[in-house]
């Protein structure tokens, strides 16, 4: 049907003639001169229909005349070289003089123009339109080209890529599983696999010593900008490995994709920073450390200042007192200085304390009453504030006030212009091993409940649980989590042990991982590996916030498919098949509610 790419249509080719098929991106009648740019995956080509004696030349300017936008072509004609060329393209040097031009589909008027800043909405219920356009070819074949590399690498070097399971348990931890009921196995589920953790560690025990697979993987759980329903992620595992393994293979993975995709250099080796470092000074477990910000802890400066609210938990027992320097902050005024405040608060803050220095150097601050003037310089000293400055402080239990602080820090790189270009990336260690959950009162993995810890005995990990340390490690690239992972439990009397830790009974942990538990007790290898998000690595890739824009059908916020309505009702009938009955519940309650 066509002899060429209209993208790849290029000086070699001049005075050769062509079939080219695609859309007509635009259309430009001159009144017996018509121009077409006629666009296929590869890119844009001018098509040319002008007048000449050529037999049928009038039928081909009587089509061009007619020609809409986007509707399916087929052009026959010759290359030549171009008067006027276009440089902004890559065919720019060249046009195709058509012989022949064929409507193969006639497009009706579009519910929205490729050109157009359309509403993402109407973008994803019209999504194969969407997907048509420069913009979003681009961002899916930025996704292809890493998925070919991240293969190629690995293929070359020993991995083994092997299927795990779509359907599988339940289990109990981490966000909700969507579950599939079993038809021949009435009132009972399946569960989609929040990721192939058990299988691969299984793997490892089978002894197959290098696993991959890029996993489809499913989670139950609220939508935003970086996080779908079902996402997709590189899925390792070694064998007899130990931390410093798993992270230089996986680094150097990365940066050589990075080179291969991007034409990127990332730095080597990857630095590497401590969970508690990151937490002290950037309030993040995931820091961007393109922003040069760094918060201050001043505690001690604090502790017998008349303002209560910093002196009690300067003093309290996992207390906080942070502050956060923004040069040239002093130019926000006292509304957005309130703005700041109500960000702070959707991360925990009941309150966000500032100082201002203007460019005398006089401070207004609503705090600075209750400190004598020394006491005060030397706080603003401690935080290195000079002249046209903004401190915030913020002050409060520790983990709510590194939260707060680090989206203060965050905001305040973006909105001031001190995100520095350029790829940073980190590793991420030590992470703590539990935390607590005041709610359920109970401890709950950090990473997940088959994370070692950096201890070998039980009883030392049941002692100082509250302490106890991890050996995960997390991935970060310019403030992303773009991959996460440990060195796994192997053997059974240890993740027993992290079970009861848990909160997860001996008889629960039998019924849930009893083939886990039971594969431990065979030999099994110690062993470890990590999972990479390929959404979140292809978005930074192409240079967007929303991985919806690298993956070809994603859901939206309110968790829907615009283009098929999913999900929608299914027949009674076909309910009653797989043993299921749906409860009405009111409108108000239901969170899908359209």
């Amino acid at each position: 049907m066509r002899t060429h790419f209209c993208g790849l249509i290029d000086e070699s080719l001049v005075g050769q003639t062509v079939t080219l098929c695609g859309w007509a991106d635009v259309a430009r009648d001159l009144g017996g001169l018509c121009f077409i740019d006629l666009r296929d995956h590869e890119g844009i080509v001018q098509i040319v229909a002008e007048p000449s004696d050529a037999p049928g030349n009038g039928a081909v300017l009587a089509t061009a005349a007619r020609v809409g936008y986007e509707d399916c072509l087929r052009v026959t004609g010759r290359v030549r070289r171009r008067q006027s060329v276009n440089a902004k393209i890559r065919t720019g040097q060249v046009e195709v003089v058509a012989t022949a031009i064929e409507v193969l589909n006639k497009a009706e008027p579009l519910p929205f123009h490729a050109h157009e800043n359309a509403g993402e909405d109407i973008r994803l219920k019209y999504r194969y339109l969407d997907l048509r356009t420069p913009k979003m070819q681009r961002m899916l074949r930025t996704r292809i080209r890493l998925v070919q590399a991240l293969r190629r690498w690995l293929d070359a070097r020993g991995f083994q890529d092997i299927e795990t399971p779509i359907l599988t348990k339940a289990t109990p931890e981490g966000a909700r599983d969507f579950l599939v009921p079993a038809r021949m196995h009435p009132g009972e589920f399946y569960a989609l696999p929040q990721s192939p953790q058990l299988f691969k560690q299984i793997l490892m025990v089978a002894g197959f010593d290098r696993y991959y697979q890029i996993a489809r993987c499913f989670r139950d759980e609220a939508l935003r900008a970086d996080r779908q329903l079902e996402f997709t992620q590189l899925d390792m595992e070694f064998a007899w490995v130990d931390e410093q393994i798993v992270q230089d293979t996986t680094e150097a993975l990365i940066r050589d994709v990075f080179r291969e995709v991007m034409g990127v250099e990332l730095a080597d080796p990857f630095p590497r920073m401590t969970w508690a470092e990151a937490m002290r000074r950037y309030g993040s477990d995931k820091p961007d450390l393109r922003i040069a910000l760094e918060l201050v802890d001043v505690a001690d400066l604090v502790k017998d200042c008349g303002f209560k609210v910093f002196a009690d938990w300067a003093s309290a027992e996992g207390g906080r007192v942070a502050a956060l320097r923004i040069p040239g902050g002093a130019a926000l005024s006292r509304k957005q200085i309130d703005e700041y405040a109500a960000h702070a608060a959707k991360f925990g803050s009941k309150g966000l304390a500032y100082a201002k220095l203007d460019e005398a150097g006089a401070v207004n601050s609503p705090i600075a009453k209750f400190f004598d003037e020394a006491a005060f310089a030397a706080l603003l000293q401690a935080t290195g504030a000079g002249k046209g400055d903004l401190v915030f402080f913020g002050a409060g239990p520790y983990r709510t006030v590194s939260d707060f602080m680090g989206a203060v820090r965050l905001k305040a790189g973006k909105d001031f212009g001190l995100v520095g270009a350029g790829w940073k990336p980190l590793w991420v260690t030590d992470f703590p091993m539990f935390e607590w959950d005041e709610e359920e009162q109970r401890y709950v993995a950090l990473h997940h409940p088959f994370t070692a810890p950096a201890v070998d005995d039980e009883a030392d990990l049941r002692a100082n649980a509250a302490t106890a340390v991890s050996r995960g490690y997390d991935m970060v690239l310019n403030g992303n989590e773009i991959g996460g992972g440990s060195i796994r439990i192997h053997r059974s009397a240890m993740q027993s042990a992290v079970f009861e830790l848990l909160g997860i009974g001996a008889e629960e942990a039998r019924a849930k991982f009893g083939f886990l538990l039971d594969a431990l007790k065979y030999g099994a290898p110690p062993h470890g590996g990590i999972a990479f998000g390929i959404d979140r690595i292809a978005a930074l890739m192409a240079g967007t916030d929303s991985i919806r824009d690298v993956i070809a059908f994603p859901k939206t916020t309110s968790a829907q498919c615009l283009l098929t309505d999913a999900p929608s009702p299914i027949p009674d009938p076909q309910l009653a098949e797989v043993h299921v009955a749906v409860r009405k519940t009111p409108e108000s309650e239901n969170p899908g509610s359209r």
